[in-house]
């Protein structure tokens, strides 16, 4: 380039040329820059790995005025299926009730069989904790599940002690006699069930983070929830079924 007097002006009079890194690829949100930093989390829940994240960049930086840190991709949907779980279990759990109230047509045994899911969430619990994984969606899923089968087997054999009442049994006799003729159906539910997910419970391919966690839990509390179903519900079915000294009513509305 020259100068008006025709003078040649060099290239570091007019400018700096410098070679520096940048972003290969600008992208944009809402008229904002962002930025993806993405990994992936092996042996570590999901939860607890954002929760230290969040701990430690709020301890070691501090980000200037206009930025913000936005936790997405497999956290978001975690939170996302966990707040319509937080709406489906709720309204599952009283439709189940209902129908119970409308079987029984008693509050007492609609209660009494509700009691059997704290039987399966230990198993469930304590499934996934031996076997090192977290509770996920999946596994949340799976209880759900878990719920649906304990409610089966308590159904079965409170119905049938009710109906061994009204044949005329005493509630001691119609107690052993349900328990013990009623021991086959729901063992043979629970195997049946770990069989088939026995094998996604020991999956290891590509989908096994989704199919372990279900499986698990829905194995881990069966054991718990039959063994606590043939010992624990019928020890309660006396005081529920409004047994009194002297006296017994027969199933009813109450």
């Amino acid at each position: 380039m020259k100068s008006a007097s025709g003078a040649l002006i060099p290239m570091s009079d007019l400018a700096t040329i410098e070679m520096r890194e940048g972003p290969a690829r600008i992208s944009r949100e809402h008229v904002k820059r962002r930025i993806y930093i993405g990994f992936n989390i092996v042996g570590r829940d999901i939860g607890g790995v954002v929760d230290e994240g969040r701990a430690m960049l709020a301890a070691q930086i501090r980000l200037p005025e206009g930025y913000t840190v936005v936790w997405g991709g497999a956290f978001e949907n975690m939170e996302r299926a966990n707040a319509r779980l937080m709406i489906v279990v709720p309204i599952t759990l009283g439709l189940v009730f209902f129908l119970l109230f409308w079987a029984f047509h008693s509050f007492r045994y609609a209660t009494l069989i509700i009691l059997n899911l704290p039987f399966a969430l230990i198993g469930g619990v304590v499934s996934l904790w031996l076997s090192g994984q977290y509770l996920s969606v999946p596994a949340s899923i799976g209880f759900i599940e878990l719920f649906g089968l304990a409610v089966g087997n308590g159904i079965v054999l409170v119905s049938y002690i009710n109906q061994l009442r009204q044949e005329g049994q005493q509630i001691d006799e119609a107690i052993l006699t349900g328990c013990s003729l009623r021991l086959r159906p729901v063992v043979m539910t629970m195997m049946t069930t770990l069989v088939g997910l026995l094998p996604l419970a020991l999956a290891q391919g590509i989908g096994a983070e989704v199919q372990r966690p279900l499986a698990t839990v829905v194995i881990g509390g069966l054991f718990t929830s039959t063994a606590l179903t043939l010992v624990v519900l019928p020890a309660l079915y006396g005081v529920f079924a409004g047994r009194q000294v002297g006296k017994e009513e027969a199933p009813g509305w109450v």
